[in-house]
């Protein structure tokens, strides 16, 4: 498997595990959905910018990210999991801060 056959398939685990759209990953890396399905897809290539950003986006490493969907899955902080039967983007409980 190729380099970018492999952040390709890492983007993909990451969405999966996350349950995110590659809408949301596109506005949290600052490109448009266009530009994250011609990455995905193949059409157009992911750079070393873009690898720093979804890594960061994620909470992994860049190295996690490029050593492949299993590894970069496995790296995905547990915070970041989506929780079955609830959409990624969905509002999230906030933190009990003492019941200020």
């Amino acid at each position: 498997m190729s380099l970018e056959e492999r952040m390709r398939s890492a983007v993909a685990a990451l969405l999966h595990a996350t349950g995110e759209s590659q809408t949301d990953l596109a506005a949290a890396v600052g490109v448009s959905q266009a530009q994250v399905s011609r990455r995905q897809s193949g059409t157009a290539a992911w750079s070393l910018a873009d690898c720093e950003a979804v890594a960061a986006h994620y909470g992994i490493t860049a190295h996690d990210l490029l050593a492949g969907p299993t590894r970069a899955a496995e790296a995905l902080p547990t915070e970041r999991r989506r929780i079955p039967g609830r959409h990624a983007t969905a509002a999230r409980p906030a933190p009990v801060d003492g019941g200020v």
